[in-house]
């Protein structure tokens, strides 16, 4: 049974360090410079300011700290004026979601910025043997509008900043407790030994390449050797092919690759994935060719979703295999997530055991994806805000597939990415 938790805004800070945070710069999020700036305009002298970043960059990081007055090797003064002008808060948690396998899904609230809106993300937090992966969004919303994704039918209201995409990795620490001094959630499935949340894949909502500042920043900072000091090796930025910015990733971040290919022919493709019209397969594998880094140790991973006649022949296989030749790459093979509308089934499994087996046999790894958390609505492509209802049309369109909103889950959310 999945259990779906509500939760209230988070408590307000303990009295000395309490007001609205609404009006506050969060300092979660901010680069070292930027950081150093905020220092000096609290009164920090020049000569402090460098140590003083190491000291909130340690907290805010290594230490997990949301309030000020946690930071004990601070002096008192500063951390009064630090909270008189600025903020740690995290986004507040709407529900949590928990799978009868341990996956868990944070719907999340993020205030209103100037002139807009409160706005809702999803993240998702899928543990494993020897490792937990983190799933973040990087938008609210999505522009790419492919065929086969139920996010993409969601209208993109604007890109998350750096705090707000860092923010998600720190909501979930805080929830399983992934701290030096925290008590690990005794409720949670985690890996057994480790780090409870060891992989970050920018597979949620949005494409995080047209959010690429912003996204940038939060995974530089994820990556931070004296912060969340996550492996690059075990961070995936996924993107649906946005060719320009495909070299900076490599050059900029350096983690590892992922892009949502799904088809082996410009025609397919600009259904299934519209972006292709704009930049096409040649053009796209081009830019895999020159990644930076790329090497048979640092593979680009080809997402590959199962369409049931649409896709999934052995003509296609062989052509996805022609493709990709001469690229270090492995092909991660998606079984599709049906849901309400969709124009697609999933390919039969004999079919996607046959479509990987010819993969294989050219020399490729090409794992099925391990189908996980299905009951609590959190499968790949099918992220969205909670403020997004499924309409009568979609709940009588669920009832036709003979499903429940809540069956909708989980069948392979990012299993195999990233190193272990």
């Amino acid at each position: 049974m999945s259990v779906t938790t509500e939760f209230s805004p988070r408590p307000a800070p303990s009295p000395g360090f309490g007001h609205n945070s609404g009006d506050r710069p969060n300092l979660v999020g901010m680069t070292r410079e930027e950081l150093g700036a905020a220092l000096v305009a609290v009164g920090v002298p020049e000569r402090q300011v460098r140590m003083r970043v190491a000291q909130l960059w340690h907290w805010i990081y290594v230490r997990g700290a949301d309030r000020f007055h946690a930071m004990t090797n601070v002096a008192k003064d500063l951390r009064a004026r630090l909270d008189d002008v600025y903020t740690l808060a995290r986004p507040e948690i709407v529900t949590e979601q928990v799978s009868r396998d341990g996956t868990r899904k944070w719907l999340l609230r993020f205030p209103s910025r100037g002139a807009g809106r409160p706005v809702e993300i999803e993240t998702v937090y899928i543990p494993e043997e020897g490792r937990g992966t983190l799933c973040v969004s990087s938008q609210v919303g999505c522009t790419l509008t492919c065929s086969f994704c139920h996010t993409g039918t969601q209208k993109l209201v604007r890109n998350l900043t750096a705090e707000e995409i860092l923010a998600q990795i720190l909501v979930a620490r805080d929830r399983l407790g992934d701290y030096p001094d925290a008590t690990p959630n005794a409720e949670a499935a985690t890996p057994s030994e480790g780090r409870l949340v060891s992989n970050i894949v920018m597979m949620g909502m949005g494409e995080p390449l047209y959010n690429f500042d912003n996204v940038r920043t939060a995974l530089l900072t994820a990556t931070d050797g004296d912060g969340l000091s996550l492996s690059k090796r075990r961070v995936t930025l996924s993107t649906s092919g946005v060719v320009p910015n495909i070299a900076r990733t490599g050059d900029e971040i350096g983690v590892m690759l992922a892009i949502s290919l799904h088809a082996v022919r410009d025609d397919l493709r600009d259904v299934l994935v519209p972006l292709n019209r704009k930049y096409p397969l040649k053009e796209l594998l081009d830019a895999c060719r020159a990644y930076p880094g790329l090497s048979n140790a640092r593979r680009i991973t080809f997402e590959y979703v199962m369409l049931k006649g649409v896709n999934d022949s052995d003509a296609d296989a062989r052509e996805l295999v022609r493709l990709l030749r001469g690229i270090p790459a492995k092909i991660n093979l998606i079984p599709f997530n049906p849901w309400p509308g969709s124009p697609y089934e999933c390919s039969d499994w004999e079919r996607i055991e046959g479509f990987a087996e010819l993969v294989n046999a050219a020399g490729y790894a090409s794992p099925i994806r391990t189908p996980r958390g299905r009951d609590i609505l959190a499968a790949c492509g099918q992220l969205k805000s909670e403020s997004e209802r499924l309409r009568k049309k979609e709940r009588e369109a669920l009832e036709t597939l003979g499903l429940t909103e809540t069956d909708l889950a989980m069948r392979a959310m990012v299993a195999g990415h990233g190193e272990d």
